[in-house]
């Protein structure tokens, strides 16, 4: 943690929830603002730049997966999701436009303040030979990724990604060549259930091929391994 109290926003519609949040998180050294609807959101972010967005599903009039969506495009922070339902469909559907991580209601505090720090550990914690080649973009087939800048570029065009595409890329990049299971990706990416039968991944790696692959369906740089995992090759089907 830096010295600056990390900016948190909740987007809850639960008067309860968003005072005990407010309240939890800033006794852990947070900087807390609440709003319980897309009005109130939008007169906080106006003010305001947080380092992270809890954001409940189910709000009223405009819900949660249509805010994180338009947060999302505007600027890149993390967002947790919240539902009440925690059905594994809002999971997937939260994942698809952008969510970091997902967690169902009720919920420990304590729980969501270790997902807040492996969200933010993620986007910003850089291992092994990346912390010294963090300021070189590393190429691949016609993209360079800025691990430093947090960007990818192709052809000099920017490719947007949400923070959690960006480090499953970083991911796959610093292992390239080698089949990575699933619950290996999970373990390097801290702060994901391991539920055998979650498909938080498998949804992750569907966003980035959108992005990066020529044809999405016959993926040239993030295969599947079946029976194994994915693997990355940096020089397409050629490698």
């Amino acid at each position: 943690m830096t010295d600056t109290p990390l900016r948190l926003l909740v987007v809850d519609d639960d008067a309860g929830i968003r005072d005990l949040l407010a309240d939890y998180l800033a006794k852990q050294g947070l900087q807390v603002k609440t709003a319980r609807d897309a009005q109130e959101m939008d007169e906080r972010l106006a003010g305001f730049d947080p380092d992270l967005v809890i954001m409940d599903l189910m709000l009223p009039g405009e819900d949660g997966l249509s805010l994180t969506r338009k947060l999302k495009a505007a600027r890149a922070v993390p967002v947790i999701m919240l539902s009440a339902r925690g059905e594994e469909i809002d999971r997937i559907v939260g994942l698809e436009v952008g969510a970091d991580d997902y967690l169902p209601k009720p919920f420990n505090p304590r729980e969501l303040l270790a997902r807040i720090r492996a969200v933010l550990r993620r986007g910003t914690g850089l291992s092994g030979g990346a912390q010294a080649n963090a300021a070189e973009a590393v190429h691949f087939g016609p993209f360079a990724l800025d691990l430093a800048a947090q960007s990818l570029v192709r052809a000099g065009e920017d490719i947007p990604l949400t923070q959690a595409e960006f480090t499953l890329l970083k991911l796959f990049v610093e292992h390239p060549n080698r089949a990575l299971s699933r619950d290996q990706i999970m373990d390097w990416l801290k702060g994901f259930d391991r539920d055998p039968f979650d498909r938080s991944i498998d949804v992750r790696v569907t966003r980035l091929r959108k992005k990066i692959e020529d044809d999405p369906a016959n993926p040239a740089y993030i295969r599947t391994i079946w029976g194994q995992g994915y693997l990355f090759s940096p020089k397409g089907r050629g490698a």
